[in-house]
């Protein structure tokens, strides 16, 4: 029997299948986060100091443009369908780019910003689905998770780059900056209009119709993706008052810049592992891993939050790759449906964090012990896999190539549906 590649050597050898299309689209998964980073994490702070909006009109807007962001998926993933994946992301770029016009022109009339950072959101709702439907179409199975995670990990690169570049120049020079952003849009969208339609795999309308999802057939992926952002947005949203409190916002941002490394390096590296981990498995292991990190951040000293920023990214690695990937195994519908479903459940699960963790955050801080903030979300983590698989589908009508009962992957992964659909 062959021995089955090592990680690093297993993930070489798929991306070696990438083509000029998909090396094109790889490279603008890192440059469309570089541009929107430098400038959407300083949002709060430009709509705030530059436009003189109120701190609670900002926080409205900021949820509105989050919860649009996420949810808007399933639109996305709609109309990928009905127009085609390449279509989409072009219309999506036009629209993003429109958006970051808006704000240039937002530095005269403040009144745009709003409507410019709406538009902004309603652009990335529309790409994402289309731009890893695109990336995974006609893909293999075996290759698929190594496809999905180096897309994840430059899209991570950009993200972190993007805030060390803009930076010093949100306050100062934000007209040069959307100048700057708004340029780069334009380069990529260019390069969108030229890419072939559906990188000359199968087009829509060619091979078997998509046929409408039994009932219950996604439940699972979708809740768990909707519980693991809920907690996972509990880091994202709080840690920022957390440790600029106890520490600094540069002792803030090196936290930050240490998870997007783990996602960069670890999870394209484990992508091959995480496929093949039983679903059992890889929930267990996700949620104690957010739980172990949570807790962690509890003691509130430097090398605390360090580690639990590292255990809490470990968890979201193998969760959000994991739920993708079993969404996609179970659903008959399109990949761009099933990636905009799972965008959908990430924004219910961002926003519940938001709200519901909002209050726990301030009742335990006017307790003067928001430690055990960490400690509940932390109590949540660990009662999740036992609710969740509780959750489980009834038996499928035909063998499942993940069964937990024998573990390992079987040769009809695709359950005899064309890859990638």
């Amino acid at each position: 029997m062959a021995e089955r590649p090592k990680g690093g050597e297993g993930l070489r050898t798929a991306l070696s299948t990438l083509d000029g299309p998909l090396r094109f689209l790889l490279l603008s998964s890192f440059l469309i986060p570089l541009g929107s980073f430098m400038v959407l994490p300083f949002m709060s702070v430009f709509l705030h100091e530059r436009l003189g909006l109120g701190l609670g009109t900002v926080g409205v807007v900021l949820a509105v443009a989050s919860l649009v962001q996420f949810s808007g998926g399933v639109v996305g993933g709609s109309l990928a369908d009905r127009v085609g994946l390449r279509r989409t992301m072009l219309w999506a770029l036009i629209i993003r780019t429109t958006g970051f016009i808006g704000l240039l022109m937002a530095l005269r009339w403040p009144p745009l910003a709003v409507g410019a950072l709406l538009l902004t959101c309603c652009g990335a709702a529309l790409y994402l689905p289309a731009n890893k439907a695109y990336l995974v179409r006609g893909v293999d199975d075996e290759h698929r998770p190594a496809f999905l995670s180096a897309g994840n990990a430059v899209l991570n690169a950009g993200m972190a780059v993007g805030p060390l570049i803009a930076g010093p120049f949100v306050l100062s020079s934000p007209g040069w900056l959307f100048v700057a952003v708004s340029g780069l849009f334009v380069l990529v969208t260019a390069g969108h209009a030229r890419l072939p339609a559906e990188a000359g795999r199968e087009r829509p309308g060619d091979g078997p119709a998509v046929r409408p999802a039994p009932g219950g057939e996604g439940l699972l992926p979708f809740a768990a993706n909707a519980l693991a952002f809920y907690l996972y947005f509990h880091f994202q949203h709080f840690l920022a008052v957390y440790a600029v409190e106890r520490a600094s916002s540069t002792f803030y941002s090196l936290v930050l810049l240490l998870c997007f490394a783990l996602v960069i390096v670890v999870q394209p590296l484990a992508s091959g592992l995480i496929r093949r981990m039983r679903y059992a498995t890889a929930l267990t292991f996700g949620f104690i891993c957010l739980a172990a990190g949570l807790a962690v951040l509890a003691a509130g000293t430097r090398p605390a939050m360090l580690a639990g920023g590292a255990l809490v990214t470990l968890g979201d690695i193998v969760l959000f790759l994991k739920n993708d990937l079993e969404a996609l195994r179970r659903s008959p519908r399109s990949d761009a449906m099933v990636f905009g479903r799972q965008r959908l459940a990430a924004g219910l699960g961002a926003c519940a964090s938001g709200v519901l963790g909002g209050q726990l955050y301030g009742l335990t801080e006017q307790a003067g012990r928001t430690g055990w903030f960490w400690l509940l979300a932390a109590a949540q983590c660990v009662v999740m896999p036992p609710v969740l698989l509780a959750l489980r589908d009834r038996p499928a009508k035909h063998p499942d190539p993940f069964d937990d009962s024998q573990g390992a992957l079987r040769a009809y992964d695709t359950d005899r549906r064309v890859p990638g659909r």
